[in-house]
């Protein structure tokens, strides 16, 4: 894939606006620009990191409350790919705040884990997390990897995220149709604040 054109498409479709800037809107915006700052991250432009941040604030300003998990979740993963240590403890923290630690929706749940982990949180990160691993509406992969990295699991955590990987592989559809496993990245990043270093095998979807 040509990725410098496909982030230029993105961008315009953030910077264009049609109607009132309401909540859709924000969210449209949010997907946009993370759709945006991952072309970007594959094509290795130093402009990723900043489409991030902008990702992270549009989906924290689109929340108005009830069960969005994805939106905190997304600002999560924005702001730890963008690699600003600032906002992700301000939206780690904020996350922590909606109550997603005791949410019923395994997406609000996961959100949890990420901002424990985030924080450094490992001991209440790995009871988040072992309740994940129970659910059958969550990629088992993906809760094993988070509980693997509370626990300091490097050969677990090893086979979860590449099984990830391989997911985003075989998948036939990708937010806003960019191929790329930005989960699996926003774990190792996670894996790395818990001393757990694993290069990935090279794959289509990741940088």
């Amino acid at each position: 894939m040509n990725w410098i054109p496909a982030a230029e498409e993105k961008k315009a479709r953030y910077e264009g606006q049609y109607g009132d800037l309401d909540e859709r809107s924000l969210v449209r915006k949010g997907n946009a620009a993370y759709a945006a700052a991952l072309a970007l991250l594959m094509a290795g432009d130093p402009e990723a990191p900043d489409w991030f941040l902008r990702a992270a604030a549009r989906w924290r300003e689109s929340w108005s409350g009830g069960e969005s998990w994805g939106r905190p979740i997304g600002a999560l993963k924005a702001s730890l790919l963008a690699g600003d240590e600032p906002a992700v403890e301000e939206i780690a923290v904020w996350t922590l705040e909606l109550g997603t630690a005791t949410a019923g929706s395994p997406i609000g749940r996961y959100a949890a884990v990420v901002a424990l982990l985030a924080l450094g949180r490992w001991p209440e990160a790995r009871h988040v997390a072992e309740s994940l691993r129970e659910r059958d509406d969550f990629p088992h992969d993906v809760a094993d990897a988070l509980a693997y990295i509370t626990a300091h699991d490097v050969v677990g955590y090893i086979e979860a995220v590449e099984s990830v990987v391989e997911s985003f592989e075989t998948r036939a559809e990708h937010l806003e149709d960019v191929a790329v496993a930005d989960t699996a990245l926003v774990l190792q990043e996670l894996a790395r604040r818990r001393g757990i270093e694993h290069a990935l095998p090279a794959s289509r979807v990741l940088p």
